[in-house]
């Protein structure tokens, strides 16, 4: 007996591939072995010419006690920093059934209403919650972070204002991190900022402003007169506003704003050190066509009941391509989520009294310290006291910091004091001995809101705020809600392009922790020494993995890392004396959001045609490469393909653009066809951004969270985004920000970390190998009912295929809606619908998905195929069969009248396998239409889905 048998180190690498399958699916595609399925798949001209510089890998335990260890490292102290991120609690049972949950988690972006009606009524809550704080008619399901949503405003105050000038007016009051971002989004849009005090806003002629409600040293000016001036102008006004001061201020819609925009940490979602956290962006209902992310609208399905879904869909920026001011695809919904149903849970009066209570502690503060004759600067504030100390301040600072508690240091003798939910009255004491020497005394406490600042309105009127205020009824609703979903804890998601894979438990385990979640992002350095040693090891897995030279995490988004990266190339361009650098090639089938990324950086694009395999047309690439030598700035380009195969040419492509001065931007979504195989940086890419939440394993949460870093080449690090308040240890840390914290949403990042260390070096070679059998596997075996439109070497895919359903449309009248709707009554999420081709389906089965998985989705599609086919030889009416009626719910089948021309088994129950695990559609097919026409993003009655 084999000891090192019995302790396996690669335990877990078999848990997330199914090993048991390789002979049977190698037979089915005619190979002997692995290797030389490998090598009939990839072109050899890519591969590595090295073994992947990995650790090996360690068991579940072992990864887990390892963290451990680093995260102890991490110093977690009673943080009264603030500017915009403070301590919270999330309700248990809001934690143990959302957040760590996989029935939330390892839901995809809800374009599949039927299927999403759950998450789409969280969302819709969310979404009440912003209207009802903010006073606007219209709010968005989540934007990133507070910083990106000033930036979106912005840009959206450009596209709605009438005003010519190109001058935005910032608030000097603003938090340092969202300058920051506003600036260098600001410079590529071709805008002018001007910082200045609130009586300087009415000296300028500004296209937009951008004012904070509440300053970031904690003051609450009165911002009405300064926005009626703005206004008479035509100046188009946002609000920055705390979104707990909000509770008890008056609105900023009731001040005369247009846009309110924050984040929404503050209800029940940890600091983690920078993020996940969702930003909130609501506005007048005349912009809701200009708005960037997602709206959540009232529809209704095909019977008439009512039915949620994404709204307006043609405001999807990767549609709008080059014409696009922004490229955001993804939100942040699992964190609207949580914030939303701490809302819920709390209800009203629950959110007045956290209110009321974080000014209460920070007025008897502020009292305790005037009454000791220490200057509070600002007499009207939230949560935030700025206390001036004269020469004690940095021994006051010390000692608190001695003493467990962080404070902010603001200029030489002022110290700022921000309080929050967790705050109470034994740390109100503490903090007053600590500054005063004194024992507090507890008094009757006057707050230091004025009246005329607070709001009369009622908030969290709808009944949804009102009813599940007991833990029992609210897990029974958060229950009832998760169920009304499909996640992958159901089944396989195959959604191409998009990698919804496996999120192991023991990966998303560490999130939680305190020593990672409850770290602000503005921490005393040597307070994270573990969050510092964690992202160290993981920006040296991932430049092992890519072969780049340096790595920035902060991008907190694929879309913002696509930004990222070419904003290092823009940069670069500048340092070398060519700002006249600014076109840039985009093979026609990019990802959507390309474009709209190089129009966000002032780039010129230009389009590369493809050839019939979906390559790119290299004599078409060699033209415009030529034609505009003299200002070529970069290649965007997507590898393996946006098509799914590996273009042979690749290096030549890298060396085309190159020898004309550009640089070469990769996209990475499909870098898990790539890792142990080959390396971005080998073949010839200058950048490449990493979905983490694709390849590695950060869940897609119902549309967000995720990370999107990027890789760089020596020559590109020192313009990489680097941020105003964090040193973040390269040589571009005075470069500008993309992101409102130093590292991105830095607490997601152990699930990387977690699973590259249990996959380890053979583990991940393997994961790449499965994801290409598993596709082609799917491709083979589909490819008997319908056409695989590109292929690649040897007629094989990479890890995706894209199905054709154009001749099978054109022959009977099913369109590849009817299909993906159909899907549902089998129990299957629908792959990637229309993209990159219209009226195809893209199908990407990962590596994680065992055989007997893929047999069942291939099952439903074959078996699709033949009810396509009965409608097509007249034995289905083409109105009324099986595909234009789905999916059908529980109601549809036990109606008392069933009059259609097949039977209700054949319905719900196609295939025998169904009825074992039935996943039941909660609504009929939505109708999208009415719901752009009627466009409602509030939550209707709860008797509108009762009845």
């Amino acid at each position: 007996m084999d000891l090192n048998e019995l302790f396996n180190p690669n335990e877990f690498a078999a848990r997330h591939l199914s090993f048991k399958d390789e002979a049977e699916l190698l037979a089915a595609l005619g190979e002997e072995s692995m290797e030389t399925f490998v090598d009939n798949t990839v072109p050899q001209s890519i591969r590595m010419p090295s073994e992947l510089d990995l650790p090996e890998a360690l068991t579940e335990a072992q990864a887990l006690a390892k963290l451990k260890s680093i995260a102890a490292k991490n110093k977690v102290a009673k943080s009264y920093i603030g500017l915009g991120y403070y301590p919270t609690r999330l309700p248990n049972v809001i934690l143990r059934n959302v957040l760590e949950n996989p029935g939330w988690y390892t839901a995809y972006t809800p374009y599949q209403a039927e299927i999403a009606q759950g998450r789409l009524e969280a969302l819709l809550n969310f979404q009440q919650v912003c209207i009802d704080l903010t006073g606007f008619e219209v709010a968005g399901a989540s934007l990133l972070d507070e910083a990106t949503a000033a930036a979106e405003a912005m840009a959206m105050a450009k596209r709605v204002g009438k005003v010519k000038s190109n001058q935005f007016f910032v608030d000097e009051r603003v938090y340092p991190q969202t300058l920051d971002v506003m600036k260098t989004r600001a410079k590529y849009f071709g805008f002018e900022l001007v910082v200045g005090s609130l009586a300087q806003a009415a000296e300028g002629e500004y296209f937009g402003a951008l004012l904070q409600y509440v300053g970031k040293d904690g003051d609450v000016a009165d911002l009405g007169s300064v926005i009626a001036g703005l206004k008479e102008k035509g100046t188009i006004v946002a609000v920055a506003a705390d979104i707990m001061s909000l509770v008890l201020l008056k609105s900023p819609a009731e001040l005369g704003a247009d846009i309110a925009l924050g984040n929404t940490q503050r209800f029940g979602v940890p600091m983690g050190f920078g993020g996940p956290h969702a930003a909130y962006f609501a506005f007048k209902d005349e912009f809701k066509r200009s708005a960037p992310g997602r709206i959540i609208g009232v529809s209704k399905d095909a019977s008439g009941k009512p039915a949620l879904r994404m709204a307006l869909s043609t405001r999807e920026q990767h549609i709008r391509r080059e014409k696009a001011t922004s490229n955001i695809c993804t939100a942040q919904a699992l964190l609207a989520n949580l914030a939303g149903m701490y809302a819920v849970y709390h209800g009203p009066e629950g959110v007045k009294r956290i209110a009321n209570r974080i000014h209460a502690l920070a007025a008897a503060f502020a009292d305790a310290l005037v009454s000791d004759g220490i200057q509070v600067v600002h007499e009207v504030f939230f949560d935030t006291v700025l206390a001036d100390l004269g020469e004690r301040a940095e021994s006051v600072y010390q000692n608190a910091l001695n003493a467990g508690y962080n404070l902010r240091r603001v200029g030489g003798n002022r110290l700022a004091v921000a309080f929050s939910e967790e705050s109470d009255p034994q740390e109100l004491a503490e903090l007053v001995q600590l500054f005063t020497g004194k024992t507090f005394a507890a008094k009757s406490i006057e707050g230091r809101l004025k009246t005329d600042l607070l709001r009369s309105d009622d908030i969290l009127t709808h009944e949804v705020f009102n009813r599940y205020h007991t833990e029992h009824e609210m897990l029974r609703y958060l229950k009832k809600l998760e169920e009304r979903d499909l996640a992958m804890n159901r089944s396989m998601i195959s959604l191409g392009s998009c990698t919804m894979k496996l999120n192991a438990t023991a990966e998303m385990l560490p999130v939680t922790w305190a020593e990672f979640a409850n770290i602000h992002p503005f921490a005393p350095q040597e307070q994270v020494a573990g969050y510092r040693e964690m992202l160290a090891q993981l920006t040296g897995f991932l430049k092992a993995i890519t072969g780049f030279d340096a790595i920035s995490m902060q991008p907190n988004s694929g879309a913002q890392g696509e930004y990222s990266g070419m904003l290092a190339i823009r940069r670069y361009h500048e340092a070398n004396g060519n700002p006249d650098r600014n076109v840039c090639l985009i093979p026609k089938s990019a990802h959507g959001t390309n474009p709209a990324t190089a129009a966000m950086l002032g780039m010129k694009v230009v389009v590369v045609d493809t050839d019939e395999h979906g390559n790119v047309k290299v004599d078409d690439l060699k033209a415009k490469a030529e034609q505009y030598s003299d200002t070529l700035g970069a290649l965007m380009i997507t590898y393996p393909s946006t098509h799914g195969v590996y273009e042979e040419s690749i290096r030549e492509i890298c060396s085309i653009i190159h020898d004309h001065g550009g640089q070469v931007y990769m996209d990475g979504a499909n870098l898990n066809a790539q890792i142990g195989i080959m390396q971005p940086a080998e073949v010839g890419a200058d950048v490449l951004h990493m979905n983490l939440h694709k390849t590695f394993c950060i869940p897609h949460g119902g549309g967000g969270p995720g990370m999107g870093p990027i890789g760089l080449k020596a020559h590109l690090a020192p313009f990489a985004p680097g941020h105003v308040l964090t040193d973040n240890g390269s040589e571009s840390a005075t470069q500008g920000a993309v992101s409102a914290a130093a590292f991105g949403s830095a607490s997601i990042l152990p699930i990387t970390w977690m699973y590259i260390t249990m996959m380890g070096k053979q583990g991940m070679k393997q994961a790449t190998r499965w994801a290409l059998l598993n596709a082609n596997y799917v491709a083979k075996t589909l490819s008997e009912d319908y056409p695989i439109l590109y292929t690649g070497k040897n007629g094989r895919v990479a890890h995706e295929c894209i199905v054709d359903l154009r001749p099978l449309k054109a022959e009977s009248g099913i369109t590849e809606t009817d299909i993906a709707k159909r899907l549902m009554d089998y129990g299957f999420h629908a792959p990637t619908v229309s993209f990159p081709v219209a009226g195809t389906l893209m199908v990407e089965p990962t590596e994680s998905e065992s055989k007997a998985e893929l047999d069942r989705f291939i099952a439903a599609l074959k078996q699709i195929k033949q009810e396509v086919l009965k409608v097509q030889n007249g034995g289905w009416p083409q109105d009324d069969n099986p595909l234009v009626n789905a999916p059908h719910t529980a109601a549809n089948v036990t109606a008392a009248e069933w009059t259609h021309p097949y039977s209700r088994e054949e319905a719900v129950f196609p295939l025998p396998y169904v009825r074992e695990n039935k996943f039941w559609p909660s609504v009929n097919r939505v109708d999208d239409v009415y719901g752009d026409r009627n466009l409602i993003c509030t939550c209707p009655p709860i008797e509108a889905y009762e009845s």
